[in-house]
């Protein structure tokens, strides 16, 4: 028995050592092989799947992605003994090959599952020499594997009729389930398919494929894993015929996330989409497309505050509308930002202590070298704090700050605050870039906006939870929180309601060609472009028209869409009154100098005065002094050597802003006309009123024509004015129409019929205007 007992230790040696040096000289095919790449969303439901190089469809899954009614099924029909013998069940061998020889064919297999795996990793012939093979690769799985991990193959590579492969693919395919949530009879009848895949296909043979699904569910009963009862109702459950259909869901976001699987080298990706958040987008788009434009799509991005997470991403209005340019993913797309830019401006203003809330801009025509910004609809308003500039995106106000922050260094700030802003090669920052005059993806600028929510810092778009969190300073705390406040108070779009709370900026890229909608609520910030990806305009599609409603829609949409929050104000903001037009606090402001009183969100303590005015013709606002004879009133030299002169002081408004000011306005400032008994040396000093010349209200010109009767050039007509001090500034429907330096007149011609205001303003601030109309002659 020794004896015995030695060879056999010894045979098993040599085996075990021949079948080491086999599996070293014939390596096991590597399981992991290529795969078809599945993106998945946050809970785990296929976005989309790509196929592999031979056009096979596998949706990878874990053992605990399947349901436990699949496995039962599975290893009580295909492989009742699969954890206890070793990849070859040598009982199941010999009774196939006892009644293939009785019936001459093959009655009941003798695969194990492990074999079964062994013959997908490694194909080979249905011949005793092709056998071995496969009991040969069982082994070898046994020996570098475990149970769980060969089911787990088993579970991806089994095939399911067609390019269908694995249990995840094939219940997406034909229940249109997840295989973790499958009744009795689906999981019965996904074991049995594999046996015959394309004789089984329930879209080609429902019927057929019910029998063997009985077949498998008697076979439950029988062995008693399943009782009667549970059998009985389940067989009641028809196959339907379902046709094999591939999710694609946010197919532009997964096709990016494809490259980043490929890279990773794994087969499927789990994202921070949210399923019903992307579904409610979509429907927003569905909702929407059909009043586009044609060649119109719509690029969305919703963002998680607290996370960064992206729940929910649309690159296109139509993924396969090839009219609309479905393909073309518009959330990474460089386009020009328009005016959204501007509430980072006026935030770095803040945080730099140029300005509050309610400091005092001209809102006018200005020009800087040879740039002359205008506003979008080409009139100017005058008088404007920092929060109706940006409410109402007044363009001239923008540039005069940024003509302060400098260019270079607002788009630094930008970009270390992570808004990366692009120009042509070799280009530098100019005062253009803060009404579109660059680029900028909306993926960045739903990052910049997060900041206004987040206490100045901004987070990354997070694309899987396992991205890295990177956050970036962009504001401070306090600038953050009043630029969302002067923001949320802007109305929503005509038709939607802002029950959110959101803080909302729109934009319009030159020549219509952009349309922009940036929302930022508690929880969530969005953003929404609309245009068209070829570039070419959409004239009259402005923002708050076009990408508003569509804003407020997904706002809506969203989950916790009325979840607000009280907003703690930050310790550094406080809330004063301050005064036009030196715009210091009501506090340190005597009463008459405060013309006008407004509301303030004061940053740090710190006041700032009214900005001083770029333009050196101008000048701005202040305390200005002048001398009185306290005889008569009236104003005096501070030569005169009358003995009693005093000095008097008036608030001054910028020099720009007085033909846009009101009639009381004016009186506050008027200075009194000189004393005859001691008038000024200046010929620029009359001591008289400022008035416009030969022209009045019933003043009319007519258009000359030619001998066809067709209008010629225009006509020609000298702006006079007379009295006032210092040089005359002229405006024509409140664009500048030129200096007149020498008081000698101002040519100007009108080539268009229509009504004209002319205004005249001098040195002293004094303003003079006429309404005159120009008429074709008949």
């Amino acid at each position: 028995m020794r004896r015995y007992l030695i060879r056999l230790g010894a045979s098993v040696l040599v085996c075990l050592l021949l079948f080491m040096l086999a599996d070293r000289v014939w390596r096991l095919p590597e399981p992991e092989r290529v795969r078809s790449v599945l993106i998945l969303a946050q809970d785990r439901t296929p976005l989309r799947a790509f196929a592999d190089n031979e056009g096979v469809w596998r949706y990878p899954v874990t053992l605990d992605e399947v349901s436990p009614l699949y496995v039962e099924a599975l290893l009580t029909y295909e492989d009742r003994w699969f954890y206890q013998h070793p990849g070859i069940n040598p009982f199941a061998l010999l009774r196939a090959g006892w009644q293939w020889l009785q019936g001459g064919q093959v009655i009941s297999g003798g695969s194990t599952l492990t074999m079964q795996v062994a013959r997908i990793l490694d194909p080979h012939e249905r011949t005793v020499a092709g056998k071995i093979q496969q009991m040969f690769r069982a082994l070898q799985l046994e020996w570098h594997y475990s149970k769980a991990e060969i089911l787990t193959f088993y579970l991806n590579l089994a095939p399911f009729g067609g390019p269908i492969e694995g249990v995840q693919t094939a219940s997406f395919a034909w229940l249109h389930k997840p295989a973790l949530a499958l009744s009795h009879a689906e999981a019965a009848l996904l074991a049995v398919l594999p046996q015959a895949p394309s004789r089984l296909r329930p879209d080609r043979s429902p019927e057929l494929a019910q029998r063997y699904r009985d077949k498998v569910l008697r076979r439950m009963a029988t062995q008693g894993v399943w009782s009667q009862e549970i059998v009985d109702d389940a067989m009641l459950e028809p196959v339907m015929k379902l046709r094999f259909q591939q999710p694609l869901k946010a197919p532009l976001f997964a096709q990016r996330m494809k490259a980043r699987a490929f890279a990773a080298k794994v087969s499927r990706l789990q994202t921070t989409l949210d399923t019903n958040t992307q579904w409610a987008v979509d429907n927003v788009l569905r909702n929407r497309v059909n009043s586009l434009p044609e060649k119109a799509s719509i690029g969305v991005l919703v963002v998680e505050n607290r996370t960064g997470y992206v729940r929910a991403y649309a690159g296109s209005a139509n993924f396969h509308d090839a009219e609309r340019f479905g393909h073309v993913d518009m959330v990474q797309a460089v386009r020009s930002p328009g005016s959204t830019l501007k509430p980072f401006l006026y935030g770095m203003a803040l945080d730099d202590g140029l300005v509050h809330s309610a400091s005092l801009l001209s809102d006018v025509p200005l020009k800087l070298n040879d740039y002359a910004p205008q506003n979008f609809f080409r009139h100017f308003s005058g008088a404007v704090s920092v929060a109706q500039a940006l409410q109402q995106s007044l363009n001239v106000p923008a540039v005069d700050v940024l003509q302060r922050l400098t260019p270079s260094v607002f788009v630094a700030r930008l970009r270390n605050g992570g808004v990366v802003i692009s120009f042509p090669e070799q280009a530098e920052p100019n005062l253009s870039v803060i009404l579109g005059g660059a680029g900028t993806t909306l993926e960045d600028l739903v990052r910049g906006f997060t900041a206004l929510a987040r206490g100045g810092i901004s987070i990354k778009p997070r694309f899987a939870e396992d991205d890295p969190l990177e956050e970036r300073r962009l504001l401070s705390a306090g600038a953050a929180w009043i630029i969302q406040e002067i923001l949320r108070s802007i109305p929503p779009p005509e038709g939607s309601t802002n029950a959110v709370g959101v803080a909302w900026k729109t934009g319009t890229s030159y020549g219509f060609r952009d349309a922009w909608a940036i929302g930022v609520s508690d929880n969530h910030t969005v953003g929404v472009w609309t245009g068209r990806p070829d570039g070419t305009p959409l004239p009259g599609r402005l923002g708050v028209a076009a990408a508003g409603p569509i804003l407020f829609d997904v706002f809506r949409a969203l989950p916790n869409a009325v979840d607000v929050k009280a907003r703690r104000r930050p310790a550094t903001v406080i809330q004063t009154d301050i005064c036009w037009p030196l715009g210091e606090s009501v506090a340190q402001t005597p009463v008459e100098h405060c013309h006008l009183r407004q509301q303030a969100w004061i940053l740090d303590g710190n006041i700032p005065p009214t900005l001083p005015h770029l333009q050196q013709h101008s000048w701005s606002a202040g305390l200005q002094t002048y001398w009185v004879n306290p005889v008569t009133g009236l104003r005096v030299t501070a030569a005169c050597n009358t003995s009693e002169r005093s000095a008097r002081q008036v608030a001054q408004w910028p020099l720009e802003l007085h033909p846009w000011l009101a009639n009381h306005m004016l009186e506050k400032i008027r200075l009194p006309a000189f004393d005859r008994s001691c008038p000024p040396g200046s010929e620029y000093q009359s001591g008289t009123q400022l008035a416009i010349r030969n022209l009045d209200a019933s003043s009319q010109l007519y258009l000359p024509k030619d001998v066809s009767g067709q209008a010629i050039k225009g006509v020609t007509l000298d702006l006079l004015a007379e009295g006032g001090e210092g040089q005359y500034f002229w405006l024509v429907n409140g664009e500048p129409a030129g200096v007149d330096t020498k008081r000698g007149g101002l040519r100007h011609t009108f080539t268009r019929a229509g009504d004209y205001e002319l205004t005249v303003f001098d040195m002293a601030g004094s303003v003079d205007k006429v309404s005159i109309r120009v008429i074709s002659q008949p």
